[in-house]
């Protein structure tokens, strides 16, 4: 479980095929100045993706090298398919009890790619994207959307376009990936588990309910 507030930025410095072919591959990623320090098996969300830590991650001086295996399923349904050495990521280690869940609740489940539509920097920084339509009736005006890993409340929903926007911060500008989005790029998005709980409940239950 995650809060959407990322703690750092990463680079992916190698993308290695795992043996058998075809079985994926093990994702390294390299941050400096995070004073986290994580331990095979635990969780840590990469862009929004929830991975495990496959080995002791490597330190030198202030930079830290994790190495995640990244399964077929998660590289044809998400941006970790897309990536490249160099790419930079979100990161987040996942929140314990005692964690100020200072975002939402993120599980780190990708549901799909959301496209850039359009990047508006004047007067403020509003970006335009476009989810699977599958994922609309999920993204409420003033919710709470997850894209790249970042809680980011959404600021305008129009369901004729298809597409809903986001308003940033300089913070988040400025200490996530969000601020270098382009045009036509994709973006990993998880809508709001209690938004998608009541819509999965009416679509499938509410008819039938006390029949």
């Amino acid at each position: 479980m995650f809060t959407g507030l990322i703690q750092t930025v990463g680079e992916v410095v190698a993308i290695d095929p795992r043996e058998p072919s075809g079985s994926g591959v093990r994702l390294r990623v390299k941050t400096t100045g995070w004073d986290h320090h994580p331990s095979p098996g635990d969780s840590i969300c990469v862009s929004g993706c929830c991975l495990t830590l496959a080995e002791p991650a490597i330190v030198q001086d202030d930079a830290l090298e994790m190495a995640f295996d990244v399964i077929p399923e998660s590289l044809s349904r998400t941006k970790l398919g897309t990536l490249i050495a160099g790419s930079r990521v979100n990161i987040e280690p996942s929140c314990t009890p005692t964690s100020l869940l200072g975002g939402h609740v993120v599980q780190g489940h990708v549901e799909g790619l959301a496209t850039i539509e359009n990047v508006d920097t004047d007067p403020a920084w509003v970006v335009t994207l476009k989810p699977p339509a599958t994922l609309m009736p999920c993204i409420t005006p003033k919710g709470s959307i997850t894209i790249d890993g970042i809680s980011l409340t959404v600021a305008h929903v129009d369901p004729d376009a298809g597409t809903f926007q986001v308003a940033l911060i300089p913070t988040t500008l400025d200490e996530t990936t969000i601020g270098h989005a382009k045009v036509g790029e994709h973006c990993n998005i998880e809508t709001d588990i209690m938004a998608r709980t009541v819509v999965h409940y009416l679509r499938n239950y509410a008819q039938g309910a006390g029949a």
